[in-house]
C-alpha cells in the first residue's frame, strides 16, 4: 500500500534520500527545518520525499524532490508532485520548482504540469562546493519552472 505524510520532527533521517534531489548537505539544512517534508512509502519502506516551503503567502516552493533508484521512472515522482499540489496549490497561486538543465530533469517539471518562468545565473557554480553534472550536463544556472492554481 503506498501512502504519503508530512514529517515533522527528525527530518534529517531522510537525508539518505534528500541527497538525490540536493547533492549538498549544507544546502538542504538552508530550507529542511522551515520546509514541510513528504514522505511517500509503499509497504512501509520510505520510497520518495519531498520539501516544500512557503515563500511568500502567494508562492510555495519545491526545493527537492526525490526517489529512491530502485522505484525511478514508475510514477511515483509525479504522483508526489500532485499530493504536493493538492496540499500546497489551493493556499497559494503558484508552485515554483528550481533544477538544473538536465534534459529529463526538464521533461519532468513539463509532464507535471509546470511552465518555465525564469532562471538564476550561476546558482550551482556559486553555491556548490564542487561541480554538480546531471546526464552529462554540468549544471551552471538554476532554472525555475513554476504551476500556477487555476482559479
Amino acid at each position: 500500500m503506498r501512502t504519503i505524510r508530512k514529517v515533522e520532527r527528525e527530518k534529517k533521517r531522510f537525508l539518505p534520500l534528500l541527497l538525490l534531489g540536493d547533492e549538498q548537505e549544507d544546502m538542504i539544512d538552508r530550507y529542511l527545518e522551515r520546509g514541510t517534508l513528504y514522505v511517500m512509502e509503499i509497504d512501509g519502506a520510505v520510497v520518495a520525499v519531498a520539501v516544500v516551503t512557503q515563500e511568500t503567502p502567494e508562492v510555495y516552493e519545491l526545493k527537492n524532490i526525490a526517489v529512491a533508484p530502485k522505484y525511478q521512472r514508475n510514477g511515483l515522482g509525479r504522483t508526489m508532485v500532485a499530493h504536493v499540489w493538492t496540499d500546497c496549490g489551493g493556499k497559494g497561486k503558484s508552485l515554483l520548482a528550481g533544477t538544473g538543465e538536465a534534459p529529463r530533469t526538464m521533461a519532468f517539471y513539463e509532464n507535471c504540469g509546470f511552465t518555465l518562468s525564469h532562471r538564476v545565473e550561476n546558482f550551482f557554480t556559486e553555491n556548490y562546493a564542487h561541480p554538480i553534472v546531471e546526464e552529462g550536463v554540468t549544471l551552471r544556472d538554476m532554472v525555475y519552472w513554476v504551476k500556477w492554481q487555476r482559479d
